[in-house]
């Protein structure tokens, strides 16, 4: 059992929960600098103003990372920080950020990885229509071929949007995070098209623009029902129900996954809500449909899930005391093996784990230190299960650890700790924590010390 010869190592963050600088050097605002002056919104008030302040500590970040020995670092590009209007003017000063942020991370052996959108939408354009705008596309499509431009001769691995289940469904249509509306199912249906076509766009453009041979993906987050048990109807029920499309929701796989992957919205889907897809949304798959070179996915949590008397799929409760974590997420390790194994098998991409990680209640010891042993038990258990996947024949070619740092956790503010390294907000002092120490190991070793 081992990880294979080049398997990429990483960490991850995104702009607007690290950076801080919210309105410095010609930065324009984002819909989270909005929906943070929201009355309510944000957990204690708290906003993503400053941050991490990484935008002006990047290096000393870097040098974390190096620590670390990371072997990529997985980045997301602040929107409204290239162009403040969303479109038009570029702001050479947000450029520049990112330019000295590659170079450092090269200089230190770490490929980026760059995540194009990473939810900071630009609020000029939401004030436009947002996503809600056909020509939220375009927008895209201007902004990406920007970054690409200044970018791509030594950046060579690129991902489009992140997440798009929950920047639509809690920003759009729950209205807890950023931009807080609560639409119509079908202006949720409109949007999604949108989102789809603007991310096809993109891919369409770092193709025809990047100056070096590149690795193209985009990073879903992965809705992961896993069998109850071994039986073949109970792998088949899980299976099932992980591509289901049974309400209207964004929360779901297919209706995201096929039109990238497959060229076609699901059947399902398109029997529940596709009547409020736009017109001419069918012409619009081809250019949905870009080739890839990988499939990213983000896996935190996953449903136990069994076939009932009919075979149809039945989700069940886990049972009372099962293990959480200060998210109050499940732990399930299972759900990373059957995440590679099902969206493998469905959409024939290598697989990419471009989020995992756990919500820990830390802080510095008496000793100085910052002890989680909760962290470095949880992900053993899940890199153990990635390493079961490949065992049994799922190309996994990288693992991406959630997060880098504790950060700005989005509506919830500073509340969780998601970080192998410690943030002292009050001083932006860095601790790397006990788990940072031993995922330095695992790395050293390709994996192989989680079995020591």
């Amino acid at each position: 059992m081992a990880f294979p010869e080049g398997f990429v190592w990483g960490a991850a963050a995104a702009s607007y929960q690290i950076e801080g600088a919210a309105f410095e050097d010609g930065k324009g605002p984002s819909v989270w600098d909005m929906y943070c002056r929201k009355p309510g919104m944000i957990w204690s008030g708290h906003t993503g103003d400053i941050a991490c302040d990484h935008y002006h500590r990047y290096r000393e970040d870097v040098a974390l990372m190096k620590a670390i020995d990371l072997k990529a670092y997985r980045l997301s590009i602040s929107w409204p920080r290239i162009f403040p209007e969303g479109v038009g003017a570029k702001n050479e000063t947000g450029l520049g950020f990112y330019d000295r942020l590659v170079d450092a991370l090269l200089k230190e052996g770490i490929a980026p990885y760059v995540t194009l959108f990473h939810w900071d939408y630009p609020l000029a354009l939401y004030h436009r229509g947002g996503w809600l705008n056909r020509d939220s596309a375009e927008w895209f499509a201007e902004y990406t071929a920007a970054v690409v431009d200044r970018l791509s001769d030594r950046v060579t691995h690129w991902m489009t949007l992140n997440e798009p289940q929950v920047f639509i469904g809690a920003g759009h249509a729950e209205g807890r995070h950023a931009p807080g509306d609560q639409l119509r199912f079908a202006e949720i249906v409109r949007a999604s098209h949108h989102v789809l076509l603007a991310h096809g766009l993109s891919v369409a453009a770092i193709r025809a623009r990047a100056r070096k041979p590149c690795r193209v993906g985009f990073a879903p987050v992965g809705l992961v029902k896993y069998p109850a048990s071994d039986r073949p109807e109970d792998i088949d029920a899980a299976r099932q129900a992980t591509f289901a499309i049974d309400t209207p929701t964004a929360w779901t796989n297919a209706w995201w996954m096929d039109p990238v992957f497959l060229g076609r919205y699901p059947e399902q889907g398109l029997e529940l809500f596709g009547g409020d897809l736009p017109r001419g949304a069918d012409a619009d798959l081809k250019t949905i449909q870009q080739p890839l070179d990988f499939f990213g996915v983000n896996v935190y949590q996953g449903t136990p899930t069994r076939a009932g008397r009919d075979g149809a799929p039945e989700l069940l409760a886990h049972p009372v005391g099962f293990p959480i974590t200060a998210f109050e997420w499940g732990v399930t390790p299972q759900a990373m093996y059957w995440a590679a194994r099902f969206f493998h098998e469905r959409y024939a991409k290598p697989i990419v784990v471009t989020e995992n990680g756990i919500s820990c209640r830390d802080w510095i010891a008496v000793d100085g230190q910052v002890h989680d042993p909760d962290r470095i038990d949880f992900t053993t258990r899940y890199l153990r299960e990635l390493e079961r996947a490949i065992d049994d024949g799922v190309p996994v070619e990288g693992y991406f650890h959630w997060s880098i740092m504790d950060n700005f956790e989005w509506a919830h503010g500073y509340k969780h700790r998601f970080g192998l390294t410690f943030v002292d907000y009050a001083t932006q002092r860095r601790v790397l924590k006990d788990s940072a120490h031993w995922y330095r190991e695992v790395i050293a070793s390709n994996g192989r010390s989680l079995h020591e």
